[in-house]
């Protein structure tokens, strides 16, 4: 325990230092207005509660993904990335502690963190319009029990598959296959094994089989997960082309990190999953036909931030004075590698989804994902320079970013929603929405550079 409160602490200081103690306290605060607000728009929209709630759970689910990924990310950052700054999740290079304890502690730190600071505040966001609708506190109180659950599975697995495929990727492919065949041919409702499972049928039967999931699952990482490759394995790295500038050098450094550029097909394929289960389970609970081009091509494309993370993880920002660079030369070179990155890999799952979607409905997702990752590039670059890791907790940015996302996000989403009913307006409205955002991006990424120097000047 006290481990587990050290980093608590350790973690409250490194935002509060970072961003100022009352813009990081504030945080939930502004979750709970976004949370409003989201619940409230799809309330009008006409969306049923069951289906806000799965899309609820969805999302926290695929933050915990998302956050799983600190198994590619920790690799790193405990290797070189954390520089002369020195945090408990290193500590067991310098003290006597194993990797696993401090692991096992670090991922509940998170989970108590992101249950308070984000999890809470939108329970208590849904909570206030439901008992309005007449909805009993016991079910309030298990919508958020149920969301904890559901960050907790995403970052479990996540992390699960990350260890198995850093001992060998051929026995994580065969796990996913061995589980779709037992899905499949078993004829298994998988939903039955997940929180929003438990939250639709609540006993102790579905509790056990979310929690053995859970417990199952962190255990499978605990026992593989290897935080620092070896230098056999680092080695194995192809060489690769020089040149291309700052493009060039950005697509080396990801190339040669943990998880190289796989990490990025990774990271939205959980995007073209979670798209791919509310477009069927969240769709057929809420009885809602939702338009699955306009969706995948949104929500990749919303996606690709993970994408700006990757291709500015290594950057140091006073390295770039050293070099007769522009500021506007470095965001175009890094605008360049990040395409190059993210377009192919939004397609492939694409590819993917058409296997179980008309390829014809989901053609106009090629168009809208290119357009809305230029718009997700301009705003992140513009907000949050080249640390976009400070979006996540600064009051500021994180309010700015958000609003500027939903200015794009919400009338893609709406027309994704009505796009059974207008089957021929719909499509032409999203692409215009989309075209415009990609040229405003496009106009962002041009000035960002200027505006990132002049602040940290």
């Amino acid at each position: 325990m006290s481990l587990l409160s050290a980093m608590l602490v350790e973690e409250w200081r490194l935002h509060a230092q970072l961003f100022g103690g009352r813009r990081f306290a504030a945080f939930p605060a502004v979750m709970f207005v976004l949370g409003a607000a989201g619940l409230t728009l799809l309330g009008e929209l006409g969306v049923a509660r069951g289906a806000v709630v799965g899309g609820l759970h969805a999302v926290v689910a695929f933050l915990g993904l998302q956050v799983g990924t600190i198994g590619l990310v920790g690799r790193d950052a405990m290797r070189n990335v954390l520089g002369d700054v020195s945090l408990l999740v290193g500590s067991s290079r310098t003290l006597p502690i194993s990797w696993r304890r401090v692991l096992a502690t670090f991922l509940l730190k998170d989970l108590l963190y992101y249950a308070g600071l984000i999890l809470g505040p939108l329970a208590l966001a849904d909570a206030a319009r439901a008992l309005v609708q007449g909805t009993s506190p016991i079910e309030v109180g298990l919508l958020w029990m149920t969301l904890v659950f559901a960050f907790a599975l995403g970052v479990t697995v996540s992390l699960a598959m990350i260890a198995v495929a850093t001992r060998s990727v051929i026995a994580l492919l065969a796990s996913v296959t061995g589980f779709v065949a037992v899905v499949v041919l078993g004829n298994v409702d998988p939903i039955t094994f997940t929180p929003a499972g438990f939250y639709g049928t609540p006993s102790v039967a579905s509790g056990l089989r979310v929690t053995g999931l859970i417990v199952v699952s962190a255990t499978i990482a605990l026992a593989l997960f290897e935080p620092i490759e070896t230098s056999e394995r680092a080695s194995r790295t192809p060489p690769l082309p020089v040149g291309f500038g700052i493009a060039g050098r950005t697509l080396r450094e990801v190339a040669r990190s943990s998880g190289s550029v796989w990490k990025v097909l990774f990271s939205l394929s959980l995007f073209g999953g979670v798209t791919g289960w509310l477009l069927v389970a969240v769709a057929d609970a809420g009885g809602l036909e939702i338009a699955p081009g306009l969706a995948f091509g949104t929500l990749l494309g919303l996606g690709t931030f993970t994408t700006y993370a990757w291709v500015t993880q290594f950057d140091d920002p006073g390295e770039f004075d050293r070099y007769p660079l522009a500021p506007r030369t470095l965001f175009r070179g890094k605008l360049l590698a990040f395409l190059t990155l993210a377009i192919p890999a939004g397609l492939v799952v694409l590819a993917v989804a058409a296997v179980w979607f008309p390829p014809a409905e989901l053609a106009i997702g090629v168009a809208i994902l290119p357009a809305v990752a230029i718009y997700v590039y301009g705003v992140s670059a513009t907000v949050a320079g080249l640390s976009p890791t400070a979006l996540l907790f600064d009051v500021a940015r994180f309010a700015v970013f958000g609003a500027a996302i939903a200015l794009v996000a919400v009338p893609l989403v709406v027309t994704a929603l009505i796009g059974s009913r207008y089957p021929t307006l719909a499509p032409v409205l999203g692409l215009a929405i989309a075209v415009l955002a990609g040229t405003i991006g496009l106009v962002l990424a041009e000035i960002a550079g200027q505006r990132w120097d002049r602040r940290r000047r």
